[in-house]
């Protein structure tokens, strides 16, 4: 499902309190990639930090969709092989500036669910 979309939320931490934003991603090697410029998303791929991402795709006219979250630790792609790679087929980022580094986010734990159609009437109020 994840390849069906391109942008996803990224959760991390910064200054001991948790940050969201969004991020265009792809999936490189059966893992989450995204770049990033530097400050809090790149000090938490140096530093393996655990960080959560997000993306989904929702109709809210049919009540139907899917979500997927992927918890594990970020990392700094350094591997000049792999950021050739990844440079060639990366869209550029949706915000102003240079987005220099990439990072991987390990597929630790991997949740998701499908939504279909509104929910019941006796399932909203017992």
């Amino acid at each position: 499902m994840l390849r069906t979309v391109r942008v996803g939320r990224l959760v991390f931490t910064e200054n001991l309190l948790p940050t969201v934003q969004p991020v265009n991603f792809r999936i490189h090697r059966g893992q989450v990639v995204t770049r990033v410029a530097g400050g809090a998303k790149l000090s938490a791929a140096t530093s393996g930090a655990v960080v959560a991402f997000q993306a989904d795709e929702l109709d809210p006219d049919l009540w139907t969709g899917w979500s997927v979250t992927v918890v594990g630790h970020a990392n700094l792609i350094t591997d000049v092989g792999e950021l050739v790679e990844l440079a060639g087929t990366f869209l550029q980022p949706w915000v102003d500036g240079r987005r220099d580094h990439f990072v991987r986010i390990g597929t630790e734990k991997v949740t998701g669910r499908r939504l279909h159609g509104p929910p019941r009437k006796d399932d909203c109020f017992p």
